[in-house]
This record gives C-alpha cells, sequence and structure tokens, in this order.
C-alpha cells in the first residue's frame, strides 16, 4: 500500500559511535526522501565524529576511523541536513528513542536552528512491537518475505524500514494510512522533549517522567525544590531536554512578575 502524504516523508538511520544520546556522535546518516507526488530522494553521507569509534560499535556496523577521517564532520554538514528536512515528516525504525533525539542533539552542538517537534515521527519499531515483537530484520522478513542481507547499513536499513511501513499498511487495515495517526500509533508518551525525560498529561501539562519526581508537575517541582534545576542542568541530559527545562523555568518566572505586578 502506498502511504498517503500531505508533506514529504523523510525515512532515515543513524550508524553511531554508540547509544548515548549526550556523548556519542554519527559516524554514517542515510535518508530516503518520499515525496506526496510518489517521488524518491536517497543520499547516505559518511561523517567524521571528529572521537574514535569504539571497536564494539564498528563489529555493529562495520565503520572504521580510517573510514570517516576525510568525510565532513556533522558541523559541515548540518546546514544542507536542514534543508533536506526543511518542511518533512520523519520516519526511522527505534527512531524515537534514539535517532531523532541523538539527530537533535547534534543538529543543536552545530548550532543549525531547526524545531523537529513541529513534525510528525513514525517509528516503525512501536508499529512493530505492538503488533508482532520483533526486530527490523525479522521484521523484514515478515512483513515483505524478504532477508535483509545488508543489515546495520544505513542505506539498508532505512530502505527496509520505508518497505516494513508500506508493508504493516496492507497488513493492517486498521492502521489509517494518515501521518497523524500513524504518528500517534508509533509514541507510546506524548513527549515534550525527544528522549520522553519530561512529557504532557491529558491538561497539556508538562510532568517529569523519570527518577523521584517522576509523574509530578515540572513547575510544581522548580517551585518546591529550585536545585533540582541545576542538578539537571549540570547533569549528562540532552541539551533540547536542557532548553525544554529552561522554557519552562523561564515561562514560569515571567508568569511569578507577572503576578506580582497586578498586586
Amino acid at each position: 500500500m502506498e502511504i498517503k502524504l500531505k508533506n514529504p516523508l523523510i525515512f532515515f538511520d543513524l550508524e553511531t559511535t554508540g547509544i548515548n544520546i549526550v556523548s556519542d556522535r554519527i559516524v554514517e546518516i542515510s535518508y530516503l526522501k518520499i515525496y506526496p507526488n510518489g517521488k524518491e530522494e536517497t543520499n547516505t553521507y559518511l561523517v567524521n565524529p571528529t572521537i574514535p569509534i569504539p571497536e564494539k560499535s564498528t563489529a555493529i556496523h562495520g565503520i572504521k576511523d580510517d573510514d570517516v577521517k576525510n568525510a565532513p564532520t556533522f558541523n559541515e554538514l548540518a546546514k544542507t541536513l536542514a534543508n533536506v528536512l526543511e518542511g518533512c515528516d520523519l520516519a526511522g525504525y527505534n527512531s524515537n528513542k534514539f535517532d531523532i533525539p541523538l539527530l537533535a542533539e547534534e543538529l543543536l552542538r552545530a548550532g543549525v536552528d531547526i524545531d523537529l517537534k513541529k513534525r510528525k515521527f513514525i517509528d516503525v519499531q512501536v508499529i512493530f512491537h505492538k503488533k508482532e515483537q520483533r526486530t527490523l530484520s525479522a521484521a523484514y522478513k515478515f512483513y515483505c518475505e524478504k532477508e535483509l542481507g545488508d543489515a546495520h547499513t544505513a542505506e539498508a536499513d532505512t530502505r527496509a524500514t520505508f518497505e516494513v511501513l508500506k508493508a504493516q499498511l496492507d497488513r493492517y487495515p486498521e492502521l489509517k494510512n494518515d501521518i497523524d495517526e500513524l504518528s500517534k500509533f508509533s509514541s507510546h508518551t506524548r513527549n515534550v522533549d525527544y528522549v520522553g525525560r519530561i512529557v504532557l498529561d491529558d491538561d497539556e501539562t508538562e510532568r517529569f517522567n523519570f527518577g523521584k519526581y517522576k509523574g509530578m508537575r515540572v513547575d510544581d517541582v522548580l517551585a518546591k525544590d529550585p536545585a533540582y534545576y541545576n542538578w539537571m542542568m549540570n547533569g549528562e541530559f540532552p541539551l533540547y531536554t536542557k532548553n525544554v527545562l529552561t522554557n519552562i523555568k523561564l515561562r514560569g518566572a515571567f508568569a511569578q512578575n507577572k503576578n506580582s505586578g497586578k498586586k
């Protein structure tokens, strides 16, 4: 089944130095851009991460330090990628938990101002896990009846993810062929930041989703325990999470000053 699109949809995959959103870096990025008229555009970039690639990561994706030593850094690619992403929705495999948060972090580090939260995110892994509980290679075999021979290469994983989503739409008639609905189905929580440390409740209120204040309103915690803000700002949290927390803090301070001025 072909996917109904209002905006271009980008399937993408990252190969990285590791799985830490804060400290690890991209070594390869591949994307497949699908336009509403069916036109396809694809590209793959090797990226110099500016830090050594651990052997355990090379064992997974096969990319070594020598392979990327002459490749552009992410800073050099950032504006090009931002132009590619502009006005597009995003799709991937485990992308909500890893690829999108890491991509956002790299863009912030490069000083590129692009608000990915305005876009719709579709995580094919979430759909798969809600329906079948498998890996990408198994998903490809299950839905597409093909073997994923080049698993853990960004380009092969990107193309496989695109094919799996189309096959999922064929297999599950209850899945609405609509980007908004697929994005909602792909999400476990309504994240305010990318990694889900802060989420929205049913009343559109931000709440912490981890630690000793899990489930509590963020503004209540910041008022009750101001040191918690400093702890998070100095801790190993993604830059985007820190930006979200700062905006909530500033919003509360502005509201407090405004109310004080009325007295």
